[in-house]
């Protein structure tokens, strides 16, 4: 190419940018004061080649602006005001930008910092957290995006049926008109009845433009049975929140009743199996082949199960399906028995996805009362933070939750078993468990919020997660952790959704059918006093004449314990250890016992302090 030619192209092309049209200029700019943030919303302009906004921020009462930074095409900003003070008043205007085109100024808004009590706090981040479900929804199926920063037109059963319920809330609360929130739940139901089902049960991934499946993996490319149940709650919760005798009111709670009762629970047995299955494709048929058996976030699956008007499956199922393995989990940690489920309970969000609408206070089956196995998982995951094991950097009583999210090495699972430990935090964790442990979770919520503050804060509230040690912060948002802060939190203010789904007429039965009684005992109090231990011992009762003693300890900061059995009258009859050194965490130790004649004995463990355990153990 000549020289001439070059030249000339060059100032074609820079005339063109010169005479690019500019976008309109913003409309209807917002700001609201936080504690130590303003917020800034806005119309969103609809011009196709939108690049993003410059926000320009005055700190001299508007008699100048100064650019403070570029956002994407979202129309929401956050300015971070931090430690600078309270009672900070500044003004904004932004400008829409296409390319090298900007536009001209906004209106102008104003906002001021104030200081912010625990239950403003907690409206704050409910509202951001709404936001996702409602501003960045899908556009044209109204469905939840699966996270973030991944493809726009993915969008995820499981969390937009969480995201229903953030809806709900939003209306409930006054966010969205009650109208606004009808158009949406209408827009959402319409599509579903066209989205791909697999015998009624929806996949995990659709596309949002289309409904058409887009597979979690390479043998899952069908139903979700687990993921439907999650979208089943939150549409029940809808049926029964919508309730007027309108036209519009009356048609979605005619075409959620259709989506429901055209779930086939009935063929996820498997060729009328005893256990439920998770997964079914039309291509891969039972390849997945997960039976749901044990404890994890599926129990809701088994109620809505049973509760089927039309597809239900045997009540039994429960028993035979659910219960069948690996169940039962005795363990004390820290001073808490879990009852059900994993080491140390699992990540947290086994405590909170079943029961987003599944109230589980006043309920118990032949295991436990969920309510207080969720409350317990909760306060176990706290004290491991104060006792934090494996000496990560920011663990503390205000500092806690681990569960499946985001990480420095990709998306995993993070509970207190050591291996799943590598020092990430998730707020979803603490901030979802407020129903059972509001205490500790506001302590989580202030210092979140405070401490941690612009790393982890957003646009759609805290982002999904943290690692001090990696001094990594995500800066993504998932669905399936978001929903269930909303939904947790309105549940501890309000009761709300677990009101709305506990009404549904099909749930009380299948509960009854199932074996839940009614259990009105007091919430258990099992605390451990700083410094001290617990111990959990098995098998009891134990061979005579030889066998092997487990004991399992739960110790709270580092200090040395002494062991021994003694008879019932205190007599020493083995000593097992004496003055040995443990660290903060949750040990196991076994012992062969020598010559333990059949009969009644204790088990008796002291510390340095004079803090004494002791429990009976039998021989026989």
């Amino acid at each position: 190419m000549t020289q001439a030619r070059f030249l000339l192209l060059a100032l074609l092309f820079a005339n063109a940018c010169s005479h690019a049209q500019a976008p309109s200029a913003p409309t209807g700019l917002s700001a609201l004061g936080y504690e130590q943030h303003i917020e800034l919303t806005w119309q969103a302009n609809t011009e196709p080649n939108l690049s993003g906004y410059k926000i320009y921020r005055s700190t001299n009462s508007g008699a100048s602006f100064d650019f403070l930074k570029q956002v994407g095409k979202e129309p929401i900003a956050v300015d971070w005001t931090g430690d600078e003070g309270q009672n900070l008043s500044r003004q904004y205007k932004i400008a829409a930008v296409a390319g090298a085109a900007e536009s001209g100024f906004s209106n102008e808004g104003s906002a001021t910092t104030h200081p912010m009590s625990d239950e403003e706090l907690l409206e704050m981040t409910q509202r951001a957290t709404f936001r996702y479900f409602w501003d960045y929804a899908h556009p044209v199926s109204g469905l939840a995006r699966e996270r973030s920063n991944g493809n726009a037109n993915i969008v995820t059963t499981g969390g937009s049926g969480f995201g229903i319920m953030a809806i709900i809330v939003g209306a409930e609360r006054g966010w969205v008109t009650r109208d606004q929130a009808l158009d949406r739940m209408i827009q959402i139901a319409s599509f579903l009845q066209f989205a791909d089902r697999f015998h009624g049960a929806f996949p995990h991934w659709m596309n949002g433009t289309n409904g058409n499946v887009i597979p979690f993996s390479q043998y899952d490319d069908g139903g979700d049975l687990v993921e439907t149940a999650f979208m089943m709650q939150g549409l029940l919760a809808a049926r029964e929140y919508f309730d007027q005798n309108t036209p519009l009111e009356s048609a979605l709670r005619d075409v959620i009743t259709g989506l429901w009762e055209e779930v086939e629970w009935d063929w996820y047995r498997k060729n009328n199996s005893s256990v439920l299955y998770w997964h079914w494709s039309p291509n891969h048929a039972w390849q997945m082949n997960f039976a749901l058996r044990g404890f994890y976030e599926a129990q809701i699956v088994y109620i809505l199960a049973a509760a089927s008007p039309t597809h239900p499956v045997p009540a039994s199922l429960y028993q035979t399906g659910w219960t069948s393995s690996n169940y039962a989990n005795n363990s004390i940690h820290f001073g808490h028995k879990i009852y059900c489920g994993p080491f140390g309970g699992g990540p947290m969000f086994f405590a909170h996805y079943s029961y987003l609408g599944f109230d589980p206070r006043g309920y118990k089956d032949a295991f436990c009362n969920y309510f207080v196995r969720n409350r317990n998982h909760a306060l176990i995951q706290q004290a491991y933070s104060i006792a934090n094991p494996k000496q990560h950097n920011g663990y503390s009583a205000n500092c806690w939750g681990l569960t499946s999210c985001d990480g420095p090495n990709g998306y995993a699972a993070h509970d207190i078993y050591p291996s799943n430990d590598d020092g990430t935090i998730a707020p979803t964790a603490a901030l979802a468990s407020f129903p059972y442990v509001p205490q500790e979770s506001y302590a989580a919520l202030r210092h979140f919020y405070r401490v941690q503050g612009e790393r982890l804060w957003g646009p759609y509230g805290f982002y999904d997660a943290f690692n001090l040690e990696q001094n990594w912060f995500s800066n993504a948002y998932l669905a399936i952790d978001q929903g269930p802060i909303v939904a947790m939190i309105e549940n501890q203010r309000s009761g709300l959704l677990w009101q709305l789904f506990m009404q549904t007429p099909e749930i009380a039965p299948a509960l009854q059918a199932i074996g839940f009684q009614t259990d009105n005992s007091p919430v258990e109090e099992a605390f451990m006093e700083k410094n001290s231990f617990d111990v959990l011992l098995f098998p009891n009762p134990l061979p005579a004449n030889g066998g092997v003693l487990n004991l399992e300890f739960s110790i709270l900061e580092k200090q040395k314990l002494s062991a021994q059995i003694v008879d019932i009258e205190g007599k020493t009859l083995q000593i097992l250890f004496k003055d040995k050194a443990f660290a903060a965490g949750i040990f196991q130790e076994k012992f062969q016992l020598q010559n333990l004649p059949r009969g009644m004995f204790f088990v008796e463990v002291k510390n340095e302090k004079g803090s004494r355990w002791m429990r009976k153990l039998v021989a026989e």
